[in-house]
């Protein structure tokens, strides 16, 4: 009984000293907490990796443009093993709309989300409009009809998605549901954010442009 008492105690004290080693490496989310932000997406979202990309003209970002609206599969780095979300929006525009699946609160909620599920949030949470954060990006561009039914679908996701938990219901599921969603081929899900989004865009040949099907 005393053995067991101890092992309890240590696992106590392990998940306390894991929340405070985390609570000084996070940053609070409540400054983040709105699911629309303005930002440059033509600025920040065409990257593979966090190398800084090289300035273009406003003539090569034109012809780039594949379509109106977008969804840009994004990860970026975080206290432990990053974070996976997406851009998605209109491209002529530079309000950009952010949807991932992240757990409700700071540090305890993290960790208590290892072992059970917890409280989630689908908007934008820390980083996620810092370009020095972002890790990997791949962005899909959609003709207006595509957009409304994929927009009204994360919509729908987000709003259903009340529990997050780091191996069931965590953030590379969420976009991997979207992707899904848009008919793109989807890697394993089981896996650290940037390898994720990097594997996506890989196993889809790195296509710009997504036709859905008929409904």
């Amino acid at each position: 009984m005393t053995n067991k008492a101890d092992r309890s105690g240590s696992c106590i004290l392990a998940g306390f000293a894991l929340a405070a080693m985390l609570s000084c490496t996070t940053p609070s989310a409540s400054a983040h907490q709105a699911n629309k932000r303005v930002a440059d997406a033509n600025a920040l979202a065409t990257t593979d990796t966090a190398a800084r990309p090289q300035p273009q003209s406003r003539r090569s970002v034109a012809r780039a443009e594949k379509g109106p609206y977008y969804v840009d599969f994004r990860a970026r780095t975080a206290a432990s093993w990053g974070h996976a979300f997406v851009w998605y929006g209109k491209t002529s525009e530079r309000a950009v709309e952010v949807a991932g699946l992240t757990p409700a609160g700071d540090t305890l909620a993290y960790v208590l989300g290892h072992i059970t599920f917890v409280p989630s949030e689908t908007g934008a949470s820390y980083g996620d409009l810092d370009p020095e954060y972002l890790t990997a990006s791949y962005r899909v561009y959609l003709n207006e009809a595509d957009a409304k039914r994929v927009f009204a679908y994360i919509k729908e996701l987000q709003a259903n998605s009340p529990v997050w938990n780091a191996e069931t219901a965590n953030c590379t599921g969420f976009i991997g549901d979207i992707a899904e969603f848009m008919g793109l081929e989807v890697p394993n899900r089981w896996q650290r954010p940037e390898n994720f989004v990097n594997r996506l865009k890989e196993m889809n040949g790195g296509r710009q442009m997504v036709r859905l099907s008929a409904e």
